[in-house]
């Protein structure tokens, strides 16, 4: 993954809501870092003009006149508490702004990240459903938790430190050459080295945490796979294949933060090994001026304070340039996402009435790095008839109902597809899927109540108008044999419930907002055929006025339509009524044959279907 552009951008968008809770933090941090500072300056007048009797000519013109007002040096010689109470009071003034510090930076750091997952999440709600279908879930999930995390921290702890590192560093330094040029220029020896070798591995950091980021996701998502196909895991008996697979990529990622480990280990020994000698360095030269004259002791006691301050700030530089490594491939990753394009409507969408002709005009498709799907398909489906669509595996069939749903889009100069002489192109996406029902072809029901299942797609959805949706689907049976009824926990993706059961409790969600189309995408399969045959006639009564799509493997199911369409390698083999296709040498009949059908017997089905 390449360093992105605008990741500064990236981080002022999330920043909306919590900037005056950091910005107010970083004031308080360099209020506390200026008392910080005037403590050893306390003590070196104590020293040096209070005990010692130095004069105050050298001290600056304000600190003069303050100890005037206090009664001069020989005044506070014998009142000592004072310099006592002042060394509090600037000490309760640095806690206090140290509170308000974490305090602070505590509202804003948990207000970035509420900002960042409510964003991220509003973002991949409107992804297009083929970025989700090439972007592993588990990976997501990993960009949306840990990623975050790791962008929280950096900006709470480092970046809010900032203004408390310059505060620091500056201050430090003008005081150490105010007292003695020498000094300072033996303090900062450090300072050039610790920053190089910093930046020198501020690179292998980034490139180290991009490859545990990206294999944390893998293995996030190899979990996320096993837990979610426990049960086909278990039913091919695959628990030692799976574990050793992931015992082999989990020590695989192990070995990358043991590698990282030793690389921040030695860059943080080396970082100490260097902070030691400047204080060593500082320590011998100054009691060496100390002997000379050269300082006083009150400016060594001083001198070695700021020193001790001035160690902390380049030791968190460099710290900083590592957790900048980190942040940023974690920021990357977060931009990979908010930078994958969201659904749009065209410019001045339109939302026609939905109830007319259903039109396939030349279309060909193919999914992207694949072979053609679906090739020069054309059918008129007039309003309010039913369409059955038969065909083999792979032939086309759900990828024609995703087109219609615009779950993909259709490219250009590959044919058109309108409803009502409307190209759905240019209809508001939200008008168009309110106005198609679609029941898909592997049913999935969220780890919630029947009841918030059957309801998602309808805001305060009456009991009369769920238990019609019920009755139509022949779910009713199901929910009163449930001791909990409607308020009964299907459990993640309705494990609870058998595959007939989910099918079914698909075909209620989707009924419980009749739509002018319906698409019933081998959404049968898992019921009897005598279930099938009722759900049939329950639509047929219910919903006559709606066009409808069914899409089948199996003969009976199509029996009812006013036409069927059989696609072969994506491309129409034979359109035409039941009847029709019975009687021609075909695919149709060839399936009909296969399971045990005849006209005759197509005729007696479709006689029953219409008598339920």
């Amino acid at each position: 993954m390449q360093p992105r552009k605008g990741r500064g951008k990236l981080i002022w968008r999330f920043l909306k809501g919590s900037k005056a809770f950091f910005i107010l933090s970083m004031i308080c941090s360099a209020v506390a870092s200026l008392s910080e500072m005037i403590v050893p300056q306390i003590i070196r007048v104590t020293v040096d003009n209070v005990i010692g009797g130095e004069p105050t000519d050298s001290l600056a013109r304000p600190v003069q006149s303050l100890l005037e007002r206090l009664g001069g040096t020989e005044a506070l010689r014998e009142r000592m508490w004072i310099m006592a109470l002042a060394v509090l009071v600037v000490a309760g003034i640095c806690a206090l702004a140290r509170y308000e510090f974490r305090v602070s930076n505590a509202k804003g750091s948990e207000r970035l990240v509420k900002t960042m997952r409510d964003t991220l999440f509003s973002h991949i709600e409107r992804l297009p459903f083929q970025w989700h279908m090439s972007n592993h879930t588990g990976d997501i999930i990993q960009r949306c938790t840990s990623d975050i995390e790791t962008t929280r921290n950096f900006i709470s702890e480092q970046m809010t430190n900032l203004m408390r590192i310059g505060i620091l560093v500056v201050l430090s330094l003008s005081f150490m050459f105010s007292m003695n040029g020498k000094m300072a220029l033996i303090a900062m020896i450090p300072l050039p080295v610790v920053i190089g070798y910093s930046l020198f591995f501020h690179r292998k950091f980034r490139k180290g945490f991009e490859d545990c980021d990206e294999n944390e996701g893998k293995l996030s998502a190899m979990a996320q796979e096993n837990l979610t196909g426990v049960r086909v895991v278990r039913a091919f008996g695959r628990e030692r294949y799976e574990r050793d697979r992931f015992e082999k990529h989990n020590e695989y990622y192990t070995s990358l933060w043991v590698k990282m480990g030793r690389l921040m280990s030695f860059f943080w020994s080396s970082s100490d090994i260097l902070s030691g000698l400047q204080i060593m360095l500082v320590v011998v030269f100054g009691v060496i001026f100390c002997l000379k004259g050269n300082i006083t002791s009150g400016e060594y006691i001083a001198f070695i304070s700021y020193n001790g301050l001035l160690v902390w700030p380049v030791r968190q530089l460099g710290r900083m340039i590592s957790e900048m490594s980190k942040a940023g491939v974690g920021i990357d990753r977060i931009g990979y996402i908010m930078d994958a394009e969201e659904e749009k409507d065209p410019e001045g969408a339109l939302k026609p009435p939905m109830d007319g002709d259903i039109c396939f005009d030349h279309v060909t498709f193919a999914y992207e790095g694949s072979k053609e799907m679906l090739h020069d398909v054309s059918l008129t489906i007039p309003s309010g008839t039913t369409l059955g669509i038969l065909g083999g595996t792979g032939s086309g069939k759900s990828t024609l109902m995703y087109l219609l749903d615009r779950l993909y889009p259709l490219p250009e100069d590959c044919g058109k597809i309108t409803i009502g002489g409307t190209d759905i192109s240019k209809i508001a996406l939200e008008h168009l899927r309110g106005n198609i029902g679609i029941v898909l072809q592997e049913p999935y029901l969220f780890s919630r109540t029947l009841r918030d299942n059957l309801g998602i797609a309808v805001r305060d959805l009456g009991d009369e108008e769920l238990s019609a949706a019920v009755r139509a689907a022949c779910l009713e049976e199901t929910v009163q044999a449930f001791t909990k009824g409607y308020d009964t926990f299907v459990g993640e993706r309705g494990v609870t419930l058998s595959g007939g059961q989910k099918q079914r409790a698909a075909i209620a969600r989707m009924l419980t907002r009749p739509t002018p189309i319906m698409i019933f995408d081998d959404s049968l399969s898992a019921v009897d055929t005598e279930t099938d045959a009722k759900i049939r006639g329950a639509l047929e009564k219910r919903f006559g006025s709606a066009t409808i799509i069914l899409i089948s493997h199996r003969i009976t199911t199509l029996s009812k339509a006013d036409q069927v369409l059989v696609l072969d390698h994506g491309k129409v083999s034979q359109l035409g009524t039941p009847a029709e296709l019975s009687e021609q040498d075909g695919l149709y009949r060839r399936i009909m044959e296969i399971q045990g059908l005849s006209s005759d017997t197509e005729t007696t089905e479709k006689k029953e279907v219409n008598a339920v």
